[in-house]
């Protein structure tokens, strides 16, 4: 059984607590195929110049010990650093949250040339964009990407909508439209005074307008998938006076069963992905009005809720999420 080099990438300025990468790192360390395990994070004025100018000789890191975790003053992350050099490594597990470049992400890929990269980089361009929910007219609410006001008044023509930013995650940049009403989650304006602010992203990046369910107080339900096979589930429920169910915008997470239509959405896109070269990613669904759950998300860049569903569920989710892990760079090697 061939052992293994493993480097991570992350940025541990927006860490809290709840981070799965802590508990996930604890477990990979144990693993019989991770022969050491590195740790480098953009939050680090050191690595300014890999993250930001793109030189590879720049890196700094810490060996990842039993007793890393997280604290609020990272020094997990800032004690023991060294120089890493990227050809010491078999393995690059990315946990870097947006904002990062495609530009960072080919460049990624291209350095780790010789490393099973998980995810691909060139994969996470083409499918952490919500863009790519186009691809699955079948099993989405109906989408459409935006590029000017007036699509946008199109769109809003027919039902309420939600805009969705391409690149953003956590329930960031989210605005609900209905009529001439706007809610961006913290305030209500009016949608002709608001949408002049965000046209310049409109017609640079665009924006994805997603039909609003009225069933969305029934939760957002998170699926995470390895290797194509479901590990496991969480509902995601928005506080009383909200519509957002994300965490991090003040929902709560309890365990959720994967129902016969949402596996028959994770075969609609699994082969979509996989050829993509993403081996993990967190699917998202809701209720749409005629009560069937329907995609809404799909996360492949650093997807979180790993130590939260092995709680929820008792089941050793994340160390069969690491025996997958190793199993499939078995093969990529």
């Amino acid at each position: 059984m061939k052992g293994y080099r493993v480097l991570v990438l992350t940025d541990h300025r927006g860490h809290s607590d709840q981070n799965s990468l802590y508990a996930i790192l604890r477990s990979m360390i144990k693993h019989t195929q991770c022969l050491h395990l590195d740790i480098a994070s953009r939050g680090l004025a050191a690595n300014a110049d890999f993250f930001d100018g793109m030189h590879e000789t720049a890196l700094q890191g810490t060996r990842v010990g039993a007793d890393f975790a997280f604290t609020a003053d990272g020094q997990y992350m800032t004690q023991g650093l060294k120089p890493l050099a990227v050809t010491d490594y078999d393995v690059l597990f990315l946990r870097l949250p947006r904002p990062i470049s495609d530009e960072f992400l080919t460049w990624i890929s291209e350095l780790f040339d010789n490393a099973t990269i998980i995810n691909d980089p060139r994969g996470i361009i083409e499918t952490s964009s919500k863009q790519f929910l186009l691809n699955f007219p079948t099993v989405c609410p109906d989408t459409k990407l935006c590029r000017s006001i007036e699509d946008v008044y199109a769109e809003v023509s027919k039902y309420p909508i939600v805009l969705k930013p391409l690149r953003e995650y956590g329930g960031r940049g989210l605005l609900k439209i209905d009529g001439d009403r706007l809610d961006d989650g913290a305030s209500i304006h009016k949608t002709s005074d608001y949408l002049p602010q965000i046209e310049e992203q409109l017609q640079s990046d665009g924006y994805l307008s997603m039909r609003f369910l009225k069933n969305v107080s029934k939760g957002d339900k998170r699926i995470l998938v390895v290797d194509g096979a479901i590990m496991a589930a969480s509902l995601r429920l928005p506080a009383a006076d909200s519509w957002l169910c994300n965490v991090a915008q003040g929902g709560t997470s309890v365990p959720a069963e994967v129902t016969a239509a949402e596996r028959d959405i994770i075969r609609t896109i699994n082969d979509h992905l996989r050829d993509h070269g993403i081996f993990m990613y967190g699917a998202d669904t809701l209720v749409a009005d005629d009560g069937q759950r329907v995609l809404s998300e799909i996360n492949s860049l650093s997807i979180g809720g790993w130590p939260q569903a092995e709680a929820q569920t008792g089941q050793p989710i994340i160390q069969n999420m690491i025996q997958k892990l190793f199993q499939y760079v078995d093969r990529q090697q």
